[in-house]
């Protein structure tokens, strides 16, 4: 047997994904990316060169949750059996992720019902956690608290792991395995799907500037956590002469320093930074413009050793 799948994803995610359900032997019956921002999307790019149907489309329902006409009509033409929500970041109407036979299914990077939320490995970075997973799930009308179809963990947290590190190297193979698993179970009539333990359940919100100000106030170990969650996007902050600089690529090292906030170290390789209980080293930085490098930051903004930064 095999399944007729609409694909919705983006990125190398969605691109391995896709590969491999054809390697599976399902029938892609459409892929669905965002609009391109910049350079094309890849899995926009294998679809094209596979001859699949593609659609890049921003918005699928309207503000009051009811469907974009023109999106619904387009995808009911389709008649798949089931939606694979591949890492895709736009809001689909249950009109589209209920039709199919199959339903949906969309991946997660957490182990449900823990770190529900749209920034859940930041949040699993921010708050010490030393374990992570996948989960893939069928989405109802909350947030990330669907039945769940598969789950996979046992994924350390190391130290040094950002957001970027702990998605790309570790929790995205992962999660291809796992999608690929639940879309095999479906087909097969094997898959055990069970409810969500909503007495383990936990929400975070985005992280956005709000979040990732830095409070020089606290531990280092809680600013390393900040900054680490924070790279790539949005950048963990603190501010030198009323603007604020951007801080990544962050090590942590222990002992005490000096004032918080205060440059002890500057050269090529970075600038180090007294924080209560240790000190961080940061590679990059940035400011007004894109990522450079720390020390070119320095140099620019005429930061010297003993400079002092302030909260963000």
């Amino acid at each position: 047997m095999a399944l007729r799948i609409a694909l919705f994803g983006q990125a190398d995610f969605g691109l391995a994904c896709l590969e491999r359900l054809i390697e599976n032997g399902h029938k892609i019956a459409a892929v669905y990316t965002r609009p391109a921002a910049g350079r094309p999307d890849v899995l926009a790019q294998r679809a094209e060169a596979l001859g699949l149907p593609l659609t890049q489309r921003r918005y699928f329902q309207k503000k009051d949750g009811t469907p974009v006409p023109a999106a619904l009509a387009e995808y009911r033409r389709l008649e798949v059996d089931l939606n694979v929500l591949a890492s895709f970041t736009a809001f689909l109407p249950h009109a589209i992720t209920d039709a199919p036979k199959h339903k949906s299914i969309c991946f997660h990077p957490s182990l449900l019902p823990r770190f529900r939320g749209g920034a859940a490995m930041q949040w699993q970075i921010i708050l010490g956690e030393r374990e992570s997973g996948v989960s893939i799930f069928v989405p109802d009308a909350g947030v990330d608290t669907g039945p769940i179809v598969v789950q996979k963990g046992g994924v350390k947290i190391a130290p040094d792991d950002t957001t970027a590190t702990l998605f790309f190297k570790k929790l995205s193979p992962l999660g291809v395995e796992a999608v690929v698993e639940a879309v095999n179970g479906i087909d097969t009539g094997t898959a055990e799907i069970r409810t969500q333990d909503e007495s383990r359940a936990s929400f975070q919100g985005l992280v956005d500037d709000a979040v990732a100000a830095i409070d020089l106030d606290r531990p280092a170990a809680e600013i390393d956590r900040l900054v680490r969650a924070c790279d790539p996007q949005p950048g963990a902050f603190v501010h030198f002469r009323g603007e604020p600089i951007r801080l990544y690529g962050a090590r942590l090292h222990a002992g005490a320093a000096g004032e918080p906030g205060t440059i002890i170290s500057l050269d090529e390789d970075g600038v180090r930074i007294a924080l209560r209980g240790g000190s961080l080293h940061v590679g990059r930085m940035r400011a007004e413009q894109a990522k450079e490098t720390a020390s070119a930051l320095c140099e620019r903004k005429g930061l010297r050793v003993a400079d002092r930064l302030e909260s963000g």
